[in-house]
C-alpha cells in the first residue's frame, strides 16, 4: 500500500487512527496501542503480499531470540555466537532473497553455465527491516540498549508501519522509551499531519511530474544536449523529492502515534562537496554503515591503506545494499573515489572556491552518479553521460526538448526552489512576528486543506505513482 494512495488517504489510515486513541492507556503504558500498531502494520504490509508477513514474522522471532540470549550469556562467548547467529541468519535471509540471481547470472557469464535462476520475489522492505533488527541485536551486544523481552512489542518496532516499507531506518535505541511510555498532544499530532501533508505534496505534485519528465526524455528519441541534461536533472529532483517526500511522510505518521523519528534528509542539493552531500542524503542509511561497518573497521583510526580500504568496503556495500546490479556496485564505488580525493587530494582547494564554483562542482558529480543510479546497465550510463558531454548528440536543442521544458518549466522552478531552506526560513520567519504568527494561524489549516484537495485530484488522475526505494 503506498502512502500516496487513496486507500491509504482516505481508508487505511482515518480507520487507524481513530482506532488506535480508542485504545486505552492503562497507568498511561501505550503496550495496548503498541499491539493494536502491530495488527494495523501488519494489514498495511500483507496488502503488498500477504505471504511476505512470514518472512518478517521470522526474521524478527530469530532478532527477539538472538536478543535474548546475547542478554543471557552476556560477557560470555555465548552472547558473542549469538551475535554471529544473527548476523548470519539476517544476512543471509537479504542476500538468498535480494542477491541469488545476481550471483547466479554472473556465474553462468563467467562459467558459460546455464544454471536456472530462482523464482523468487523481492519482499517489500526487507532491505530496510533488516538493517533495523540488525541494529536491536548490535546495540543489545555491545550495551547501548536492553532487551526486550516482549515479542510483540519488539516486533511492533520492526513492522511499524510508517517506516516500515521505505525507511527512515530507525534504530530500536531511538525508539526503546517510546514503546515504553510515550505522550500523545494536539500540537504533536497537528504537527504530524503538517509533515504527511508536506511529504505528500512533495511526492505528489513535485517528484510524480518530474518523475514522468525524467522517464519520457530517457525514452525518447531525440537525442540532444539539452535533452540529455534535462533528463538527468528532472531525474535528481524526482529522486530526491520522492525519497524525501516519503522520509517526511514517515516521520509525521510516526508523531501521530507519539514516536519522533529522527530526520532523514538535511538540504542536501545545497551542500559544497559530496563529503558534505552524504551527510544531508539518507542520513540513517549513511550513519548505519558509519556505526555498523566503517567504524568497526577502524574508521580513520588506522594507516592510510587500510583507511581508504575501510571507505571502499563502505562504499562497496552501500551500492550493493541499493540493488543486486553492477551499476549499484560501480555508483558506490564512484562516490567513494570522489569522497577519497576530497579528502586526500582536493578537499581544501574545494573550501577555498567561490560557493558557485563548489555547488557547479558537486551538482556536475552528482549528476553523473544519478545517471549510473538510473541505468539499466553500465553501457547505457556511459552511453547517457557520452551525451551529456556532446557525443553522439544530433542538436543543441531540439523541438520535442523545447517543448517539455515549457510544459515542466512550473515544477521545476518548483523544485529548484523546494530543495533549499529558502522555503521553511520564510515560514520560520513570518511565524517569528506577532502579526506572522496570527496568519499562521489561518494559513496553515487552509494550506494543508489546499494541498489534500490538490494531491486528490492528482491522485485520482494520474498513473506514475511509484516510490523509487520500494524496489531497495
Amino acid at each position: 500500500m503506498l502512502f500516496s494512495s487513496i486507500d491509504f488517504l482516505f481508508y487505511f489510515l482515518p480507520l487507524t487512527v481513530a482506532l488506535y486513541f480508542l485504545v486505552p492507556m492503562p497507568e498511561g503504558s501505550p503496550k495496548l496501542r503498541n499491539y493494536f500498531l502491530l495488527i494495523a502494520s501488519l494489514v498495511f504490509y500483507a496488502w503488498g503480499g500477504p505471504w511476505y508477513l512470514i518472512l518478517i514474522t521470522l526474521q524478527s522471532f530469530t532478532g527477539w531470540l538472538f536478543g535474548l540470549l546475547i542478554e543471557r550469556w552476556r560477557g560470555g562467548p555465548g552472547a558473542r555466537a549469538a551475535l554471529i547467529g544473527s548476523l548470519v541468519t539476517g544476512l543471509g535471509i537479504l542476500l538468498f532473497f535480494k542477491y541469488a540471481n545476481f550471483f547466479l547470472t554472473n556465474v553462468n557469464f563467467l562459467f558459460h553455465s546455464s544454471i536456472p535462476l530462482l523464482k523468487i520475489m523481492l519482499p517489500l522492505g526487507i532491505s530496510f527491516y533488516t538493517f533495523q533488527i540488525l541494529s536491536y541485536v548490535i546495540d543489545l551486544y555491545l550495551g547501548k540498549t536492553s532487551v526486550q523481552r516482549n515479542f510483540f512489542t519488539l516486533f511492533a518496532y520492526i513492522a511499524l508501519f510508517p517506516q516500515l516499507i521505505a525507511g527512515p531506518i530507525v534504530r530500536y535505541l531511538d525508539v526503546e522509551q517510546a514503546l515504553r511510555r510515550r505522550e500523545h498532544s494536539v500540537d504533536l499530532f497537528a504537527s504530524g499531519v503538517r509533515r504527511l501533508m508536506i511529504g505528500l505534496g512533495k511526492k505528489v505534485l513535485i517528484a510524480n511530474v518530474l518523475g514522468e519528465l525524467a522517464y519520457i526524455l530517457k525514452d525518447g528519441a531525440e537525442l540532444s544536449l539539452l535533452s540529455a541534461w534535462l533528463y538527468i536533472t528532472a531525474y535528481a529532483f524526482h529522486i530526491y523529492f520522492d525519497f524525501s517526500g516519503y522520509s517526511d511522510m514517515a516521520i509525521g505518521l510516526g508523531r501521530m502515534f507519539g514516536f519522533r523519528f529522527l530526520e532523514n534528509f538535511n538540504y542536501p542539493y545545497i551542500a559544497r562537496n559530496v563529503t558534505d552531500f552524504w551527510r544531508r542524503w539518507h542520513i540513517s542509511l549513511s550513519g548505519w554503515f558509519r556505526d555498523y561497518v566503517y567504524i568497526p573497521l577502524g574508521g580513520n583510526r588506522v594507516s592510510g591503506p587500510r583507511h581508504v580500504l575501510n571507505i571502499l568496503t563502505v562504499w562497496l556495500l552501500t551500492g550493493f545494499w541499493h540493488g543486486a546490479n553492477w551499476n549499484f556496485i560501480f555508483w558506490g564505488l564512484y562516490f567513494a573515489l570522489l569522497l577519497l580525493l576530497e579528502k586526500f587530494v582536493f578537499g581544501r582547494l574545494l573550501e577555498k572556491l567561490p560557493r558557485p564554483f563548489s555547488h557547479l562542482y558537486l551538482a556536475l558529480c552528482v549528476l553523473i552518479g544519478w545517471t549510473f543510479f538510473d541505468a539499466a546497465s553500465l553501457g547505457a550510463a556511459v552511453a547517457q553521460i557520452s551525451y551529456m558531454f556532446g557525443s553522439g548528440i544530433n542538436s543543441f536543442a531540439g523541438p520535442d526538448t523545447l517543448y517539455y521544458l515549457r510544459s515542466y518549466l512550473v515544477p521545476l522552478l518548483a523544485a529548484a526552489i523546494g530543495c533549499t531552506p529558502l522555503p521553511t526560513r520564510l515560514a520560520a520567519k513570518l511565524a517569528g512576528s506577532a502579526k506572522g504568527t496570527a496568519a499562521l494561524t489561518v494559513l496553515e489549516p487552509l494550506f494543508v486543506a489546499v494541498l489534500i484537495v490538490t494531491v486528490t485530484a492528482y491522485l485520482v488522475d494520474g498513473s506514475f505513482n511509484p516510490f523509487i526505494y520500494f524496489r531497495f
